[in-house]
């Protein structure tokens, strides 16, 4: 059960340190349990960890494919890896040995990309990938979560550590605002009503969960009543949620960090369309590389912040209504 305790404010834990914490403990708990990562151990704060696990924690530098092909030898073998590296470099680089050496031979590997999208501020285009969950989206069977905060991550990685398959993590790092309390728990596979509406729904995940509050909270001072769900797990979705949501509402936006191409948005859309056709707007990176710039200048840029999503909403409505 989760409970919402969100405020504007930014996570005062830094959530490597959170991440750092889990592994710690399954590297103690699970002799099988080993991370891989691709020379961004400082990144994630699992330097400490390299030093006390050696035989178990493992960096094969800035060679994401190698690191996958590493990794699905030890899944081979009985270990349970999970690995590491920039979103773009674990999904874009390494994509066929996720495919071929983890999932087609039915391995187990737990994946985290991070600073996945506009999250990659300075670091620019090359480092940005709005394309990662359109790829994901293609692997019979894998997970996908889109981590909102601190809390989340949490909880989904326990609920996950002894499952089998491919899990693909979109992990933020830096200026994370709080969404949820501490201790939350989250079912893999459901979304979470974060409020609830008439007029419309807004569907979204990971960065933009606290933009599309904001949004919701910017409608109500104009009467308009919105539900906004977090679909922190992409794959599977949750289609009875979706379908629900259609028949309440009429109206659905959604909101994703990512490409409109293949990510949140379409795989809505094909819930909607196959089962309660409802008018749907997609709020998303359309047609776009990324750029370089501060994540208050990238929001803005691409259309995430809580006034414009509010703006998508209203449109939305006019459009339905001229129908």
């Amino acid at each position: 059960m989760f409970k919402l305790a969100y405020n504007g404010n930014f996570e005062s834990l830094p959530i490597t340190e959170v991440f750092s914490s889990f592994l710690g403990e399954r590297l103690e708990k699970d002799s099988r349990t080993v991370y891989v990562d691709a020379d961004l151990m400082a990144l994630i704060g699992v330097r400490d960890l390299w030093k006390k696990y050696p035989d178990r924690v493992l960096n094969t530098g800035i060679m994401e494919g190698n690191m996958i092909g590493v990794a699905s030898g030890l899944a081979l073998t009985g270990f349970k890896p999970y690995v590491h590296s920039f979103a773009a470099f674990v999904t874009r680089r390494a994509f066929d040995q996720i495919f071929i050496s983890a999932a087609y031979n039915k391995n187990t590997m737990h994946i985290i990309g991070s600073e996945p999208g506009i999250k990659q501020d300075y670091n620019g285009g090359t480092h940005m990938t709005f394309e990662d969950v359109a790829m994901m989206r293609t692997i019979p069977g894998a997970f996908i979560f889109d981590i909102t905060d601190n809390a989340m991550l949490l909880s989904v990685l326990n609920a996950t550590k002894d499952m089998q398959g491919i899990f693909y993590y979109r992990l933020p790092m830096s200026e994370i605002r709080k969404v949820y309390a501490d201790g939350s728990e989250f079912r893999v596979g459901k979304g979470n009503i974060l409020r609830e509406g008439k007029d419309a729904t807004i569907i979204v995940s990971g960065a933009l969960v606290s933009m599309a509050l904001e949004a919701a909270k910017l409608l109500a001072e104009e009467g308009i009543q919105v539900r906004v769900i977090d679909m922190f797990t992409i794959k599977p979705l949750d289609e009875p949620l979706v379908i629900e949501s259609a028949k309440k509402t009429g109206i659905i936006i959604t909101a994703e960090n990512a490409s409109v191409n293949g990510g949140l948005g379409e795989a809505v859309s094909r819930c909607v369309t196959e089962n309660y056709p409802v008018y749907v707007k997609h709020v998303a990176v359309k047609e776009e590389f990324g750029e370089v710039g501060p994540e208050s200048y990238l929001f803005e840029r691409y259309g995430f912040t809580g006034t414009q999503l509010a703006e998508e909403v209203k449109k939305a409505i006019q459009l339905r209504s001229q129908s």
